[in-house]
């Protein structure tokens, strides 16, 4: 054998891999670029009234706007939310940062988590009676995960809860949700406002002075009523760092705050 050209076949090779590699990384970064913006693209006014009142923001404004259908779903339990059990197998609680490895963990007790999604600002914050079932079952906190409609934007409304303790998951909740688009025609698929005029709308009329918005996500959400089947439509969801969050609905520009003080909703 020819080592000599042997060894200059893999050094080539080597070189194109890592050309390839350049340039996905490259590709993957401007992609990134490309679908956020930041506080320099608001618009004149917006950036006026932001420094006025001392709204600081922290994180990248998305500028995708699909066009996106309201939705109806209904938990098949009849519930919005199940009873709690406990695991006999404690996953460690690490896998909450690792999509695949905690779905391998988890598919068993819970073969739907594979369309659920993790949401670090939802389980950041708990109210008092949380904290008082947290405690009843031993647990230290809770991770919060979200069902996605189309396996793409997560629904708000619902959630799973994983509760942990000592750094592994020892217990979990949920109701299973069945999510269905109201309707398949071409008015049904409007065209989402931008998040950035969603928070222009947020920071003139809702947003308290002072405050930072730490996040900023598109997903579903509606209010709730005391029927069998809740809608819910295509909505921005701005998180300040103190817990609250707003909900802009991005059709119509209703205005939805949670607060998880309170833990009331108001208009």
């Amino acid at each position: 054998m020819d080592w000599g050209r042997a060894k200059n076949v893999l050094i080539y090779a080597f070189l194109l891999l890592n050309l390839v590699l350049g340039y996905q990384l490259w590709t993957d970064v401007r992609e990134q670029a490309d679908t956020n913006l930041d506080f320099a693209s608001l618009s004149e006014s917006t950036q006026k009234v932001m420094k006025g009142k001392s709204i600081q923001l922290l994180c990248q404004i998305p500028s995708i706007t699909p066009q996106l259908p309201k939705i109806t779903y209904q938990y098949l339990n009849g519930e919005s939310i199940g009873p709690q059990i406990g695991l006999q197998d404690k996953i460690e609680s690490q896998l909450i940062f690792r999509d695949k490895d905690l779905v391998s963990a988890l598919k068993g007790p819970i073969p739907e988590i594979g369309n659920y999604q993790y949401d670090p600002q939802a389980g950041e914050y708990t109210s008092k009676s949380e904290t008082e079932r947290v405690n009843q079952a031993e647990a230290a906190g809770r991770f919060v995960m979200h069902a996605l409609v189309d396996h793409k934007w997560p629904l708000f409304n619902d959630q799973m809860e994983l509760y942990y303790s000592e750094q592994r998951i020892i217990a979990y909740r949920y109701s299973p949700v069945e999510i269905v688009a109201s309707g398949a025609g071409d008015k049904e698929h409007q065209k989402m406002m931008p998040a950035s005029n969603a928070l222009k709308t947020l920071v003139e009329r809702h947003i308290p002075p002072g405050s930072a918005i730490k996040d900023i996500q598109l997903g579903y959400y509606g209010q709730v009523y005391n029927s069998e089947s809740q809608v819910a439509a295509p909505s921005w969801r701005f998180t300040l760092e103190n817990g609250e969050m707003y909900y802009v609905q991005g059709i119509s520009g209703d205005v939805t705050v949670t607060s998880p003080k309170t833990e009331k909703e108001k208009e």
